[in-house]
């Protein structure tokens, strides 16, 4: 009996301490073998079961263990960078038990990001038919891991897209690229349509390329040729202006707005199919930056336009567009203080022009398209004030874009050879001399024939072969220039020198010219005693002629 209880508590010990090394010592094993994961990298739990010390090691920098080394059962983060190529790559992390040597290696397999161009938001972009100037653009949010271009088709001009710059310093991670799109104004009755592709600079297969839809509303309706079709023009014009003084109110007869005359029965000019249409409009004091609206074009009774007074005009570099010259029954047209720096070249189609006042602009050059072919009908011109800035020493400066038409290589002669009634030049940075015409043929000398006929002319045009340059010109103004040199006998002895207001718009200059030369003419007159001497003692006839006429 005694000899039993000894065998039990034999066994009882035995199963105890095998129940205790159970509980202490664990297989040294790991939960998983195999780690997948996506491009975008991540992380992934690996439990790591030992009795002993072990740790974790791998030859890859883009697989990260944590904690990388401990004992007993613990649970480990696979941390995984994000791809770097378009391939998949593939890694292996070994747990080792630093007892006993045992190994347990884990694969970690990661998938490569295929080449993409993803918009981010939605593939269609609405816009309006109209909208401020500063307003008129959108922005998409593009994300890609190659570079692209932006193709716009030709036929959606009215559709543009700023330079942007897509970052692939992280090789061919994906990155996000925003893009600006700028739109034009539609004018057609229609709604268009654009379908923007965005094409990779390189050969590779896409495994996603997303397009851009933009839709944009069609112009509002206007009735052509009618007096409701105007106001509804003008309204569209001056808010695409953005006028400074607010505009016109709707609710109110479009004979009651400031700035605007409708044709009436009897006045000169007249047409039944005009009656109650705009006549004469003015737009003044506006913030504008573009070709002139389109709804100009609806303004076809029009015999004069006045817009003067753009913001910041001296910055701006604006041609009036192609809207405006689609009204050849045009009489009179300004277009001052705009910014302009040139004309469209069908500008010409403006034939019946009588009037023509360009004065506060930009411009480099007179324009070529001013020419008496072009506007036969012309009698005044006006392109004073053209100075984006006042340097009173071009010889002294490095800017070149002061406007004034600096860039002129000579006194423009055909604007004198033009013979218009006004021509006006002051305050502008033309250089060099008046020309004397004197080896021109095409400028003739006054005749006995019209000193007989008119008895303001004198005979000393005739005696003293003076050239008959501007016969027609009442008002010639070319002050504060850079010109210098002589003056010459055609104007010092003009009909019309006294009407021109000599020692205020036509003898004063001011500064130097770009070769230095001092702005001045050397032989101004010191008053006009010389010119009323002849003007006002015209030649009579001799006894003897009268005598012989009797």
């Amino acid at each position: 009996m005694k000899q039993m209880k000894y065998i039990a508590v034999a066994l009882l010990l035995a199963a105890i301490t095998a129940c205790s090394d159970d509980s202490t010592t664990p297989d040294f094993a790991i939960d998983r073998d195999q780690l997948e994961i996506g491009a975008v990298g991540g992380s992934e739990r690996v439990l790591v079961s030992s009795g002993d010390e072990w740790v974790a090691s791998t030859d890859h920098t883009w697989i990260t263990v944590s904690p990388a080394n401990g004992r007993g059962s613990t649970p480990c983060q696979f941390i995984i960078d994000s791809a770097l190529s378009v391939e998949p790559r593939r890694g292996v992390v070994r747990v080792e038990n630093l007892r006993t040597h045992q190994k347990r290696d884990i694969v970690v397999e990661q998938a490569g990001f295929p080449y993409t161009i993803e918009l981010l938001e939605s593939n269609l972009v609405e816009v309006g038919n109209y909208d401020a100037y500063d307003k008129r653009h959108f922005e998409v949010r593009v994300r890609s891991n190659i570079d692209f271009n932006v193709d716009i088709p030709k036929e959606a001009s009215w559709l543009t897209n700023k330079r942007y710059q897509l970052n692939l310093t992280k090789g061919v991670r994906p990155r996000e690229v925003t893009i600006r799109f700028d739109w034009n104004i539609n004018t057609a009755p229609n709604e268009r349509l654009a379908e923007v592709l965005f094409t990779p600079k390189e050969t590779v297969e896409l495994a996603r390329q997303d397009k851009l839809q933009v839709k944009q509303q069609a112009a509002e309706p206007i009735e052509e040729g009618t007096r409701a079709g105007d106001s509804v023009a003008l309204l569209s014009i001056s808010r695409s202006l953005n006028l400074l003084s607010g505009g016109w109110d709707p609710t109110t007869p479009m004979n009651t707005w400031s700035g605007v005359q409708l044709w009436e029965e009897g006045m000169e000019g007249y047409l039944p199919e005009n009656e109650g249409r705009v006549k004469y409009v003015e737009f003044m004091l506006y913030n504008y930056k573009e070709g002139l609206p389109f709804e100009f074009r609806y303004l076809t009774a029009a015999e004069e336009i006045y817009l003067f007074g753009n913001t910041n005009t001296f910055l701006l570099n604006l041609n009036p567009g192609e809207y405006i010259t689609e009204l050849t029954q045009l009489k009179r047209l300004t277009i001052g203080a705009h910014g302009l720096t040139s004309l469209p070249s069908n500008f010409k189609n403006l034939k019946n022009l009588e009037s023509l006042n360009i004065c506060a602009n930009n411009f480099q050059t007179v324009p070529d398209i001013l020419t008496k072919e072009n506007f036969p009908k012309l009698r005044t011109l006006i392109m004073n004030a053209n100075q984006r800035a006042v340097v009173y020493d071009l010889s002294n400066t490095a800017r070149t874009d002061l406007g004034g038409f600096i860039e002129e290589p000579e006194f423009p002669t055909d604007l004198i050879k033009w013979d218009l009634d006004t021509l006006v030049l002051s305050v502008n940075y033309l250089q060099g001399t008046l020309p004397t015409f004197e080896e021109d043929d095409t400028v003739p000398y006054y005749t006995q024939e019209e000193i007989d006929a008119v008895d303001s002319l004198p005979q000393f045009l005739v005696d003293h072969k003076i050239k008959k340059v501007m016969p027609s010109t009442k008002r010639f103004a070319i002050n504060l220039n850079r010109l210098s040199g002589s003056l010459p006998d055609w104007l010092l002895y003009h009909p019309a020198l006294d009407w021109w207001y000599p020692y205020s718009l036509v003898f004063p200059q001011e500064g130097r010219a770009k070769n230095g030369t001092q702005a001045k003419f050397d032989n101004e007159p010191v008053s006009l005693s010389y010119y009323y001497d002849i003007y006002t003692t015209k030649a009579r006839p001799t006894d003897e002629e009268e005598s012989t006429e009797e």
